[in-house]
């Protein structure tokens, strides 16, 4: 794997952006926790220190260990890594007296300024913090200010360090890209060689050399991971790919059979488990989010342990993983809360006996949509929209019954199939109905009722780290609510879900 550029987390919500703004420069980077540096710093061209929720002022706030890579590594500090160093190094941070969060413009920018080129004075930056560098430490130089913000930006004399009090990974900064460009490709000196030509051929011949001719079994879900996983497991050992498409119970209406219907063409070696009951019995009773989704993924591996020990000499277990599974299940020590569990992150058991290959492991959902094209999948399969591992179980809130995943299936068949049929599908990242655990007072004819809330949800997002709620026409709701209310048993009233990620997540467990 590429190791370009290194990213040390510290917390913020803003760092998966910072990586997904490299990734768009066709630069290869990891995000690591500021506490746990990797071992070769030297494989890196490039580190970027991410901001934070603490104040570099605070007694528990992070303090990473730069020996290592400040004045030997070009290094960009943003917002809080910009006011770590100059607090560390001798200079004077201070609370602002207000704080200072949204749009601002550059007012001066040093001329000749590398990490500055074709950015303009007046250039719009985007502000979240609430300390300010008032003084900078010996040898650091000013390089930017905006109008409230004297030290916006500076450089270390004799040295590729540079720190920013402005997040440019955020839209809202319109030189943003151009400023990253500048550290990564023309100080830094990153090759933008993150294709996903590049990506698939690397991919195989590492698959390739280290399955061997040994047995993979990969479970399929019928979304765009798991099948470009599978494609390029494929690609690399042929007939020794066993996939098994696993009927949890918890899938979308009549989604087991068309799935396999979809997968006959592709050469993939395919096989149908009907394992709803074994499911169910584990989710009984369970309403935690995250006893369900463990329960799960503790299924998962039962049932894939048992078709493993039928495929003789599998020794691999593929998943679909990709990175914001990663990045989310993983707790930066205090900082970043984990967010949630995943049920295919964090390895298996020890009494299943096979070895883990994740091809996606590092690749966001839009990466992956790309190395699919790439590999000429089917346009309409790779333009699926995400769902979620554990499936209706998560878009049930409360315990699992099968009259509430039959009630929710039939709900989001009419929502999914309206998105369809009004050409809007193409137009939204991810859309699914949610059961809610309340009961309404209705009225159906002469009669009172008293049945199920549920909840519409619609998001445009890139890759899922940040996600915004889909303006969907009035007339398109209003059609769609009727049509759930006659038809599904045990509705009566439905309602859409405005919320944007953060600070909502996109599933409600």
């Amino acid at each position: 794997m590429q190791k370009n550029v290194l990213i040390l987390d510290f917390g913020s919500q803003y760092t998966q952006l910072i990586a997904r703004r490299v990734r768009e420069l066709n630069i290869y980077c990891e995000i690591h926790p500021y506490n746990k540096l990797p071992e070769d710093l030297s494989v890196f061209k490039a580190v970027i220190l991410s901001g934070s929720p603490f104040s570099c002022r605070n007694d528990e706030a992070p303090r990473p260990d730069l020996s290592q890579i400040k004045g030997h590594i070009p290094l960009l500090g943003v917002c809080f890594g910009a006011q770590f160093m100059a607090h560390n190094f001798g200079g004077e941070v201070a609370g602002s007296n207000t704080r200072e969060f949204g749009r601002a413009n550059l007012s001066f920018i040093k001329d000749g300024e590398m990490l500055f080129e074709n950015i303009l004075e007046q250039s719009q930056v985007w502000m979240s913090h609430s300390d300010s560098i008032k003084d900078l430490p010996d040898h650091f130089e000013r390089i930017a200010s905006t109008n409230d913000v004297l030290n916006a930006a500076y450089k270390i004399d004799g040295e590729d360090t540079y720190g920013i009090q402005f997040h440019p990974e955020v839209y809202h900064s319109t030189d943003g890209a151009q400023l990253l460009e500048n550290f990564l490709v023309k100080i830094a000196k990153v090759p933008q060689s993150w294709t996903p030509s590049a990506f698939v051929d690397m991919t195989v011949s590492e698959l390739k050399e280290k399955i061997g001719s040994d047995k993979v079994i990969l479970g399929l879900s019928g979304g765009v991971d798991s099948t470009v996983a599978a494609t390029l497991l494929h690609k690399a050992i042929g007939k020794n790919l066993h996939c098994i498409f696993v009927n949890n119970g918890l899938l979308r209406k009549n989604e087991f059979e068309s799935v396999l219907d979809q997968y006959k063409d592709m050469g993939l070696n395919v096989k149908g488990v009907d394992a709803t009951d074994r499911f169910m019995e584990a989710l009984k009773g369970i309403s935690d989010p995250e006893k369900k989704r463990k329960a799960i993924g503790n299924s998962f591996i039962e049932v894939f342990d048992d078709e493993a020990s039928l495929v003789e000499d599998a020794t691999f277990l593929a998943q679909g993983t990709i990175y914001p599974d990663v990045i989310e299940s993983i707790s930066v020590n205090g900082p970043s809360a984990t967010i949630k569990s995943h049920h295919n992150v964090g390895g298996l058991p020890d009494f299943m006996k096979l070895n883990v290959v994740e091809p996606l492991r590092m690749l966001f959902k839009d990466e992956v949509r790309r190395v699919g094209a790439e590999m000429g999948i089917d346009s309409k399969l790779l333009g699926r929209h995400p769902f979620p591992g554990p499936g209706l179980a998560i878009r049930i809130l409360g315990d699992i019954t099968k009259e509430k995943v039959r009630i929710l299936q039939e709900v989001d068949a009419i929502f999914i199939d309206g998105l369809r049929e009004w050409h809007l599908y193409d137009k939204v990242w991810q859309a699914g109905a949610i059961l809610l655990p309340v009961d309404s007072v209705g009225v159906m004819g002469d009669e009172r009722t008293y049945e199920k809330v549920v909840a519409l949800r619609a998001v445009e997002s890139t890759d899922g780290m940040t996600a915004d709620w889909v303006d969907l026409p009035y007339n398109f709701l209003q059609k769609v609510s009727n049509q759930i209310i006659n038809r599904v048993k045990g509705v009566n009233r439905v309602v859409y879900d405005i919320s944007s990620k953060p600070p909502a997540t996109i599933e409600w467990e």
